[in-house]
């Protein structure tokens, strides 16, 4: 591959890029190994702040203080507490994100809730056709559920399927499979221009890109944190109630941790006031406070300072496929152009499992979506451009 004609001045550019990254510092703040890890669109790689933490919540705030950590340790207030440090990594206000539960839980409460605040006249809900496998799933299931009917379009379907029978959209912010970025300031006004309820799901984009939902006017959100927020396997997932609709949203998952008075043990159930009426069950607290850890590598920095470099790592990247993968060997699915473009990109290829798993043999982690995707996140906390080339050319390698 040296012998190629761009080779060196690609590993020049990689270089003089790595030179002028102001995030470089933060790779420091992770483990990570030789290899070239771009699968943090799937699971975070782990924050060096974690382990300490986790034995410390195990051994002294569990182990030591036992119960009484629900108050010394702050363990009862977490939800909320993580959800204000998540809230400016989506463009939120304070008071508005819970954290708990799953990403799927949360997203069957936003979306039975989003119908719940509209007039029975408005039976259809909307789902992104595109959508990951189990938001179509909750979708059918909660539009049973509410009496609704369920209809599937893409994105780009959605200003021309709304009516006044609209109750609620439920969309993806950026496509898992392909990394297109869909355009939430614009189809969350032509939701509202409708009457209807918005609800993103924010998987792909939360500690990728700004998300602006204070901004932007959107009504519900959940999002995962095990990707670009690094909060480990199966970390709990987190829902945002527009803080004007807080007293009207309606959980169909009422649980003891949302009362109004939890410890009353009352027959009747009683909403708490704010981001508490999220809450459904005792919280997760291991991984939920494991996840608080792992948020500290967000300390300084900007959302727009991670936009720009995942930006220029993905640019980049599509520069040395072009130069050093046989043509005709692979296809982007992911848009060129910027606005449309999330933190990943996605190559349409031959045999495209077995390509992975030799890239992974050779330390170029990224993942493989059925039937010939190959995947690959930027993740610009700790990912340089020196990976980015190296990936492109092990890919060269391979399919060369």
């Amino acid at each position: 591959m040296s012998e190629h004609p761009g080779f060196e001045q690609l590993v020049f550019k990689a270089k003089e890029l790595d030179g002028g990254d102001e995030l470089a510092g933060k790779r420091a703040q992770f483990l990570l190994d030789d290899g070239v890890y771009l699968d943090g669109n799937s699971l975070g790689a782990l924050p060096r702040s974690v382990p300490g933490h986790v034995e410390d919540v195990v051994r002294r705030q569990w182990g030591a203080l036992k119960i009484r950590s629900w108050d010394e340790s702050g363990w009862w207030t977490a939800p909320e507490r993580i959800g204000d440090l998540i809230a400016p990594l989506v463009g939120a206000a304070d008071g508005q994100i819970v954290v708990g539960d799953s990403t799927s839980v949360n997203v069957f409460k936003a979306l039975v809730g989003a119908v719940r605040l509209v007039d029975d006249a408005r039976d259809e809900i909307l789902v992104d056709a595109t959508t990951f496998p189990t938001d179509g799933y909750i979708a059918e299931s909660a539009a049973r559920l509410t009496g609704r009917t369920l209809r599937a379009v893409t994105p780009g379907e959605v200003p021309a399927a709304l009516s006044e029978r609209t109750a609620a959209v439920l969309l993806n912010h950026v496509d898992y499979r392909t990394g297109r970025l869909h355009d939430l300031p614009s189809l969350t006004a032509a939701v509202h221009a409708a009457g209807a309820i918005a609800v993103w799901d924010l998987c792909h984009s939360a500690g990728a890109l700004p998300v602006g939902l204070d901004e932007h006017g959107v009504d519900l959100a959940i999002g995962c944190t095990y990707k670009y927020l690094n909060g480990g396997p199966g970390s709990p997932a987190y829902l945002y109630v527009r803080r004007d609709l807080q007293d009207r949203f309606d959980s169909p998952l009422p649980g003891w941790n949302s009362h109004a008075e939890p410890f009353g043990m009352r027959e009747m159930y009683e909403p708490a006031a704010g981001a508490p009426r999220g809450r459904v069950g005792t919280p997760d607290i291991l991984s939920m406070l494991a996840l608080e850890a792992a948020l500290e590598v967000w300390d300084g920095v900007s959302v727009e300072a991670v936009r720009a470099k995942s930006l220029a790592l993905t640019d980049f990247f599509l520069e040395c496929v072009a130069a050093y993968v046989p043509e005709g060997r692979v296809e982007s699915l992911t848009p060129v152009r910027h606005e449309e473009r999330g933190s990943q990109v996605a190559l349409r290829c031959a045999e495209a499992g077995e390509v992975m798993r030799r890239l992974i043999g050779r330390g170029v982690v990224g993942d493989f979506r059925r039937p010939d995707v190959l995947r690959f996140g930027f993740t610009p906390l700790y990912v340089g451009f020196a990976d980015v080339e190296r990936a492109a050319r092990v890919l060269a390698e391979e399919l060369r």
